[in-house]
């Protein structure tokens, strides 16, 4: 059995602990620090308590997979713990994600919820229980380097996570743990297997935890209840195409379900714009863009100064390009590019940082 710690012995004089969503990935973790000797805690948030997503399998932090937790907490033997963190998830994730969904963007909420409900509450949690450090079951890895801790991404390519981390910040680093980091997930569950958890091949979650069916519109109407007014569907060339039913309804790169047949060539959303409450929809190489600006941005690179590659979506490929000033200049033109997602930057495996993609500056309009 695996899983580093990277704690100074003796373990009998350490305490960790274990964020708990309910799932196999937390669950191994906690076995994992139990094993070591040290006393070992398993703390759950609940988050949000929205119907149908409480009796639904990996939905993380609700419902069964709480009462998941607390029986995967039970067979290890060690002491398990809820909070009840409802009304500030729902302040600083979901009323969020209703905003950036009203103000054109495409949000990421597992970021924010990173960024707040768990790696800043939940931090106090641990901390106020005493515990050395607090461990998760992410897929990145902790490697200690001449300045500290830094960020690589997960051994497992297809279980990495560290887009939706790059927020966390150096001094957070120094106290989080991923033991899981360098495993593939069939060891994961292996070793849940061998430990006889229940969770052992409980299914991943998909989609977004509280919205338990994919319909994000509807999540965003229950917190705004204006989000369905529609309005013009506008070609780039400045003509009108037709109506949309709401901006939620639509993101960057979307061709489907735009209702507007009868046209040349495909179209894509381009764009959307929460003043005029417009779609703005073009060609497939209106897509393309030159650089985006980044606010917010988060840099654990330390004195890095190096050709870096940048991560656009969570699913896409880190592409050659650099950082001057805020903004992110691609070697190449590049697709999919939406405000409101993440930009992540990488050196090789390394998690250099990353920042909000506030704009995007057109290829087409750079080449013009």
């Amino acid at each position: 059995m695996q899983g580093d710690f990277q704690l100074e012995p003796p373990f009998s004089a350490r305490r960790i602990v274990v964020a708990m969503s309910g799932g196999v990935d937390s669950s191994v973790v906690a076995a994992l620090a139990a094993r070591t000797g040290a006393e070992t805690i398993g703390v759950t948030l609940q988050l949000y308590d929205h119907g149908a997503a409480t009796g639904r399998t990996g939905s993380c932090c609700a419902g069964q997979d709480i009462r998941d937790a607390r029986a995967v907490a039970d067979r290890l033997g060690i002491a398990h713990y809820v909070f009840d963190y409802e009304s500030r998830f729902r302040e600083s994730v979901i009323a969020d994600f209703a905003d950036e969904y009203m103000a054109g963007r495409t949000p990421i909420p597992c970021v924010k919820c990173n960024m707040g409900v768990k790696f800043t509450d939940l931090f106090a949690l641990a901390r106020d229980l005493g515990a050395d450090c607090l461990a998760t079951g992410h897929y990145v890895r902790r490697v200690m380097g001449q300045q500290g801790a830094e960020l690589h991404r997960a051994v497992d390519p297809a279980r990495d996570q560290s887009y939706f981390l790059f927020a966390t910040t150096a001094q957070q680093l120094d106290y989080l743990r991923f033991p899981l980091g360098g495993m593939p997930k069939p060891q994961v569950r292996a070793i849940a297997e061998e430990l006889g958890l229940a969770v052992a091949m409980k299914p991943d979650s998909q989609d977004i935890c509280f919205v338990p069916d994919g319909d994000y519109a509807k999540i965003v109407r229950s917190v705004r209840p204006d989000a369905d007014v529609g309005g013009p569907i506008v070609h780039i060339d400045g003509s009108e195409l037709g109506t949309h039913r709401g901006l939620i309804h639509y993101t960057v790169g979307q061709r489907k379900g735009l209702e507007i047949g009868g046209q040349a060539a495909p179209l894509y959303v381009i764009r959307l714009d929460p003043a005029q409450r417009a779609v703005i929809v073009g060609p497939k190489a209106a897509l393309a863009v030159a650089s985006a600006s980044l606010t917010d941005i988060n840099w654990l690179g330390g004195d890095f100064s190096g050709p870096l590659t940048a991560k656009v979506r969570s699913m896409a490929r880190p592409v050659p390009a650099r950082l001057a000033d805020g903004h992110l200049i691609f070697d190449a033109p590049e697709f999919g590019v939406a405000p409101g997602q993440a930009a992540v930057l990488y050196d090789g495996e390394r998690v250099l940082g990353g920042g909000w993609i506030a704009a995007t500056e057109s290829a087409l309009l750079e080449a013009a």
